[in-house]
């Protein structure tokens, strides 16, 4: 992809679809396609952002990076790597800026995770104007903050520019937020006979437009082989020290110490901290090498051999950025309040760890080959089964520490992206009771019981636990998978889902010679409630499982998933009728965009009312569920095989220039939703593994 960057005052806001993801498996930050941090939350997924340019293009808070004449500009990620480029060009020069939030290397796995966000600018043919401008607002643009221009001790006076004037940074400090942050860098030259590139900081005061404190910037101009690289973090507690780690390297203290000089300003000593090491161009050569490795050595893992192999590998990639190493708890997205249709009040905080989104998830990447993230996640789960509700039930979301709270809040003063207000964060959904979720779990632990660490006899137990719950509940209504925020219903999908708990239930007893003292009673409650689904869910007349046992006339995509979670084959009569009849555009009564390809809603929102109101785009799991179902059908149809096929290219048109994927996309190709949405690129890695699957035994047949 490529766009035109016309640098004005008055920027406005970028299209969802345009920006690349980079993360550190503690949080994520969204870059656009010119240059600008638009969404950060620091220190975590689930922090209060200090850049949300994304949901207030006047007082959000942003970290851009830009040239100051008209450029075109690109965006790509680099090999195997969730570290983004971002390219301008311009006929009197190009120049590349490299954002990454740094990872070690497998190899060093002894050294601190440095919680930096660094953005190296270079320059690599001709010469170019850029423009800096950090403008952070604190506690999602609540709180006020100072800002000052410090001399910066962190860098060396060895590595320092020439130049007799102190180096400089920038502190930033915000009382009521409790945090601060400091802004440095670090300027270099990669050729014999160029000058290392003069950087002078500055305020910019963009309090007129509704920023609560100072902001700082840097305009200057670089030519061919000169780079700049800006580290943003928040300063460890002790900046300078005292006694020896804040003694500054010199040959006569690395002599005296035995060490060369490069191995005391890189660490070799106690001069500084690990997680405060002097900054050094070293140093961030070695973290963005580090990191490239990192990305590299993680995807290599894969055992993926099928068809579209880089969507795929992409989308493990963005996967893996949703992931909370510290708990090993998924986060269903690490943006919040995006839009699902422009204008729209459907805006959610997906920063939280629903069981749903999780347990696909590490469905996807178990059928990739990764089994620790699995693992990882299997231990913040069975956490969650030891501690409750006191009705033996389960939050239908934690927070990435396992918190059952997730306080919903609106607001009011952000503007929300292209003014779709309100804005919100939190979740008002974690006490909802979505009783599919026991469904997901169980078929999540199920396959890792594949590929897994085995079931120990404590997490057996606890495992019944959740079928028994299953079994005393499954007759009652929910508000499933949509988050309906109005009545309970007897949703089809939640009938559905808890059948997969019961039968997953018993073939684990099965497999794994489980002793399972009620084993009758699930046995008849499974074929119960698959009776009651066929009886009470079907509409006859027309010729569809519906949405509810309460309306039968209302079509819903999230049945689809009957074949994938083997509830019934994709041959079935009544499962075709309903595909065929999701597969025809809203205006014939179905559920796809259009006759030929075509993308797939959730529901008609025009008949039923979920209780949230307002328009939404199309949804991309149900597409990629579509894509799947006709996948499965395909080996008795070969029509539906090429249909299959041809649904699935379409789609992926859709992700955007980087290969990631939002939560809807519009009428018009528009991206809508949060993003990067994880359920999408499940669905997309699953839907791919089965189509390949399908192809190769219908070929093979």
């Amino acid at each position: 992809m490529s766009a035109v960057n016309e640098p004005k005052a008055d920027r406005g806001y970028i299209p969802l679809a345009d920006h690349g993801l980079i993360g550190n498996l503690r949080t994520a930050a969204l870059v656009s396609t010119d240059g600008s941090i638009e969404s950060y939350c620091v220190p975590n997924f689930d922090s209060p952002s200090i850049f949300a340019r994304i949901l207030d293009d006047k007082k959000g808070g942003h970290f851009s990076i830009t040239p100051t004449i008209p450029s075109t500009t690109k965006q790509n990620y680099t090999p195997n790597s969730n570290v983004l480029q971002t390219k301008f060009l311009n006929d009197q020069g190009v120049a590349t800026v490299t954002d990454y939030l740094p990872r070690q290397a497998k190899s060093a796995p002894t050294k601190p995770l440095l919680t930096w966000l660094i953005r190296r600018v270079e320059v690599i043919r001709g010469t170019m104007p850029l423009r800096m401008e950090c403008a952070p607002a604190f506690d999602y643009a609540r709180a006020p903050h100072t800002m000052e221009i410090v001399a910066d001790a962190s860098i060396p006076t060895i590595y320092s520019s020439s130049s007799p004037a102190p180096h400089k940074k920038v502190l930033f400090a915000s009382a009521r937020a409790n945090l601060a942050l400091d802004l440095r860098y670090v300027a270099e030259s990669l050729l014999d006979n160029v000058d290392v590139p003069a950087v002078q900081l500055g305020e910019m005061d963009l309090r007129g437009q509704g920023h609560l404190g100072v902001s700082a910037g840097a305009e200057w101009t670089m030519g061919e082989g000169q780079v700049v690289t800006w580290v943003l973090r928040i300063p460890p507690p002790r900046e300078d020290g005292g006694g020896p780690r804040g003694a500054e390297p010199t040959p006569e203290k690395a002599s005296e110490m035995g060490v060369s000089l490069e191995q005391l300003v890189m660490g070799a000593s106690d001069l500084r901290p690990p997680e405060d090491p002097f900054l050094t161009k070293q140093l961030l050569h070695r973290l963005l090498d580090d990191t490239n490795q990192y990305w590299n050595s993680w995807i290599r893992q894969s055992t993926y051999e099928g068809a579209w192999k880089e969507a795929v590998h992409r989308s493990a990639l963005a996967l893996k950025l949703l992931i909370y190493e510290p708990t090993g708890a998924v986060v269903a997205s690490p943006t919040f309040s995006l839009p699902e249709y422009i204008g729209g009040t459907r805006n959610w905080d997906y920063r939280a760890s629903w069981i749903r989104d999780s347990s696909f998830t590490l469905y996807a990447l178990i059928r990739l080959g990764f089994t620790y993230e699995t693992n990882a996640y299997m231990e913040f789960i069975l956490e969650r089964l030891r501690t409750k509700n006191a009705d033996g039930s389960l939050s239908i979301m934690y927070t990435i520490h396992g918190e059952k709270i997730f306080p919903e809040e609106e607001l009011t003063h952000l503007d929300g992206h292209k003014g779709s207000k309100p804005v919100r964060i939190g979740n008002g959904a974690i006490d909802h009771v979505q009783l599919d979720i026991y469904g997901e779990l169980m078929d999540c632990i199920y396959l890792s019981q594949k590929y897994g660490k085995p079931l120990s006899y404590d997490t057996w137990v606890a495992v019944r636990e959740i079928v028994d719950y299953v079994i005393a509940n499954y007759k009652k209504p929910d508000l499933s998978i949509w988050e309906v925020r109005n009545r309970h219903r007897h949703f089809t999908y939640s009938k559905v889902m808890m059948w997969v708990a019961i039968d997953r239930g018993l073939r684990l007893a099965d497999k794994r010679s489980l002793p399972c003292p009620r084993r009758m009673q699930w046995l008849a409650a499974r074929d119960e409630l698959y009776e009651e689904i066929m009886n009470k869910a079907w509409n006859p007349e027309q010729k569809f499982f519906a949405q509810s046992y309460e309306d039968l006339d209302i079509l819903d995509s999230s049945l689809l998933i009957m074949p994938l979670v083997f509830f019934m084959p994709p041959s079935d009569p009544r499962f075709l009728s309903t595909l065929k009849q999701i597969l025809y555009t809203p205006e014939r009564g179905g559920l796809t965009s259009n006759a030929s390809v075509g993308l797939v809603y959730r529901y008609d929102v025009r008949k039923t009312d979920d209780g949230v109101g307002g328009d939404e785009g199309t949804f991309c799991l149900c597409t990629l569920w579509c894509v799947e179902a006709l996948a499965r059908a395909g080996e008795y149809d070969k029509a539906m095989l090429s249909r299959a096929v041809g649904m699935f290219e379409d789609f992926l048109q859709y992700t955007n220039h980087v290969g990631l994927c939002t939560e809807e996309i519009s009428a018009a190709g528009e991206a809508l939703g949060n993003a990067v949405q994880g359920f999408t690129h499940v669905t997309l890695i699953s839907a791919a593994y089965n189509l390949s699957r399908m192809l190769q035994k219908v070929r093979g047949a």
